[in-house]
């Protein structure tokens, strides 16, 4: 690794779809990543608030009025963790955001752009990255 972020940063590059964890001596930890599609790209900086295990998806109002209107499917409006969650087996909650790094039950979806702004993982990745980090971590997204 060859950035200016200090160790135990996380560096999301959205353009090339990858997540770096920095490490020490100019290392670091990469994981593939599904980025925000279209209309829904973003960059900045924030912290973890919050971190959880098999999280609940509660998708946003806005969320639900989008995929009606285009696809015609109906979201829930609460779905509980477990496989069949998008939200996959963990998620790093992003500021006060309603972006997180999270799991995908859709792993074929990784290296794309798919999310409405959320970083997906494989789920595997994304429990090894969980325990790795803690709530206060900055998360650079560019």
């Amino acid at each position: 690794y060859d950035g200016k972020q200090k160790p135990g940063t996380i560096v999301i590059d959205t353009n090339r779809r990858f997540l770096f964890l920095v490490g020490a001596n100019g290392t670091a930890r990469r994981y593939g990543v599904g980025v925000g599609k279209e209309g829904f790209e973003w960059t900045g900086t924030e912290r973890i608030s919050r971190k959880s295990e098999w999280p609940t998806w509660i998708p946003p109002e806005e969320m639900k009025i989008r995929v009606k209107a285009k696809e015609g499917r109906i979201l829930p409006d609460r779905m509980e963790g477990g496989p069949d969650n998008p939200l996959g087996a963990r998620a790093m909650y992003l500021g006060s955001s309603l972006y997180r790094i999270h799991g995908t039950n859709q792993p074929w979806t990784i290296g794309s752009a798919v999310s409405s702004g959320c970083i997906r993982m494989r789920n595997e990745d994304v429990v090894d990255l969980y325990e790795r980090v803690k709530v206060g971590t900055k998360v650079v997204v560019m």
